[in-house]
């Protein structure tokens, strides 16, 4: 395993962090996974019909009921009878019957660093030197990212309304962590999955159980990424660790992912309209869809079976993001780390990656949507590294909504600066994590690995904190849903429980003020990451309407409020 600081950015389909071995433990049923001993499946009723109707409609064609969402009329169900999806298919409650997949991946981080070839790269002759972060917490140094969106001034007038809620729709958050436990709403957060030592394969999936029935508790983070993600958005600013984009809002968790980093759909429609349910007010879901990395309803190349799982996961996301918008709920996407634009003719060579084994190459176009980033409500966010290049992995294109920090280790490529721990985003990692990977000894003390792959450490008397650098995506959007988060409590309305803001006035704020950014030179071009960029500063397909800008989106946004309210 290379050090945990380059499991950046999500580049490869391989899992790269496992639960940790506390004794292998059995599983229990689990309603987002596939089951051992009979056949899962998807059940999506037509729109408007009862949930009751469809658990009659299961147990009637010889099933059995695992879990139901009675919002966007969803049910998992079980059988392990030959001929129960014929069967059920033909009820007048049901509109597709599909077998339990996987629907999003945690983008894992580059474990391997592309070749840079030396004929690809043109040096800059005097490279701008990496911005420096503000002056709050003691690690805000590190924190570059805070500098390129004028966090630090924002801070100035907003730090976050307390009654703004930040839902994490992730691996899950540690709540123990001591950044995070200041805004970490423990009452309201909920782990919407159990825990799947092997798939029904034999492979391992998330390893031994942590827990006896399988189950983590809600303040839990067997992977990291999750954690990493509230980090960023709301890391406690008070004088210790590092500080978050919008300090002073509180962190929900509503885990929907694996510790693996696997998104089954039952998972993450539940959290969705839990989302929805409880008032959240922005929701960060740093995840793209899989076992399809497009989701096509009509692709020659996948059996008809295919192409209704795939229309299922599509229509199934669709009404649950549609129920949260509906209800208040900003929903702030990661646009994806291929380095591609997704509406453009491409080939999908990894589709379906669960089971393991199972894909074929497709022709896929702008007809399929990957998830959530496809869908109307997202806000899609690409990223840039430290010099304000598009990040090489990040993904582009028209339908990119903004940019913002995700960092980039290979910015700077040929000169000194170039392949740096510094060129990441450095945020929290929970305790245990730090020791499964070495990172810390036992007594919690940093090891020459921690100290190699850039680990930091924060400590008050016995109590610490640590905190590693990743890149993707994944850490551009967290800036976005922070800034999201300063623009409901500036502008937002109503009193109490029903304050907040609509998604499309976050949304017109979030992009009104973004800051406009060229498309940039051929600064640094990588073989492996080569990507045309058009249009300009007001819009083009490197950074969309530009990076946002914490200082800008509540000190300027009040006109584009008020030209929101004269069209509506």
């Amino acid at each position: 395993m290379r050090p945990i600081a380059r499991f950046a950015g999500a580049l490869t389909l391989s899992v790269a962090l496992c639960a940790a071995a506390v004794g292998t433990l059995p599983r229990t049923a689990d309603a987002s996974a596939p089951s051992e001993t009979g056949r899962q499946y998807s059940v999506l009723g037509v729109p408007g019909a009862p949930v009751a109707d469809l658990i009659e409609a299961v147990e009637a064609a010889g099933g059995t009921v695992r879990d139901s969402n009675a919002v966007i009329g969803l049910v998992t169900a079980e059988a392990g009878s030959e001929g129960f999806a014929a069967r059920l298919a033909r009820n007048g409650a049901v509109e597709l019957v599909a077998p339990v997949r996987a629907i999003g991946r945690v983008p894992e981080l580059v474990p391997v660093l592309p070749t840079v070839h030396p004929e690809a790269v043109v040096r800059a002759k005097k490279p701008s030197p990496r911005p420096v972060g503000p002056a709050g917490d003691p690690l805000d140094v590190n924190l570059w990212g805070l500098t390129a969106i004028n966090a630090a001034e924002a801070h100035k007038t907003e730090l976050g309304d307390r009654r703004v809620m930040v839902g994490i729709l992730d691996t899950g958050v540690d709540g123990t962590h001591p950044d995070i436990a200041p805004n970490f709403n423990a009452s309201l957060s909920r782990n919407f999955t159990t825990d799947i030592p092997i798939d029904p394969l034999g492979t391992e999936l998330d390893g031994p159980c942590e827990a006896a029935d399988c189950k983590d508790p809600a303040d839990a983070d067997d992977n990291g990424h999750g954690t990493h993600v509230a980090g960023t958005i709301a890391a406690a600013l008070d004088g210790f660790g590092l500080s978050g984009v919008a300090p002073g809002v509180q962190i929900v968790n509503v885990r929907g992912a694996q510790d693996s980093g696997l998104f089954f759909l039952q998972s993450v429609v539940n959290a969705i309209t839990y989302s929805a349910d409880i008032g959240i007010d922005v929701l960060n879901m740093s995840f793209y869809t899989d076992p399809w990395a497009a989701l096509c309803v009509a692709n020659p190349a996948d059996t008809p079976e295919q192409q209704a799982e795939q229309k299922l996961i599509l229509e199934g996301m669709e009404r649950a993001m549609a129920y949260a918008d509906a209800r208040g709920v900003t929903q702030v996407v990661a646009l994806g780390n291929a380095n591609q634009d997704p509406t453009a003719p491409h080939v999908d060579a990894s589709s379906p990656n669960y089971p393991q084994n199972t894909a074929h190459p497709r022709l896929v176009d702008g007809t399929c949507k990957s998830m959530p980033a496809g869908d109307v409500h997202a806000i899609r966010v690409g990223a840039y590294g430290p010099s304000g290049n598009k990040a090489g992995f990040s993904n582009f294109g028209p339908s990119l909504s903004v940019a913002a920090p995700g960092g980039w280790f290979d910015d700077y490529a040929g000169t000194a600066q170039g392949g740096q721990n510094e060129n990441g985003i450095l945020s929290a990692l929970p305790r245990s994590l730090a020791m499964k990977q070495g990172a810390i000894d036992a007594s919690g003390q940093l090891t020459k690995v921690g100290e190699s792959s850039g680990v930091q450490a924060a400590c008050k008397g016995s109590v610490c904190g640590y905190y590693h650098y990743l890149q993707g995506t994944s850490m551009a959007a967290p800036h976005a849903a922070g800034v999201a988060a300063l623009i409901v409590s500036a502008y937002g309305k109503g009193q109490g429980a029903a304050f907040g803001l609509a998604p499309a006035q976050a949304r017109s704020v979030l992009e009104g003020t973004a800051r406009g950014m060229a498309c940039p030179g051929p600064l640094v071009a990588f073989a492996t990451y080569q990507a045309a960029c058009a249009g300009d500063t007001s819009f083009n397909t490197f950074y969309g309407h530009g990076s946002v800008d914490a200082l800008a989106a509540v000190s300027a946004g009040g006109p584009l409020m008020a030209a929101y309210n004269r069209q509506d």
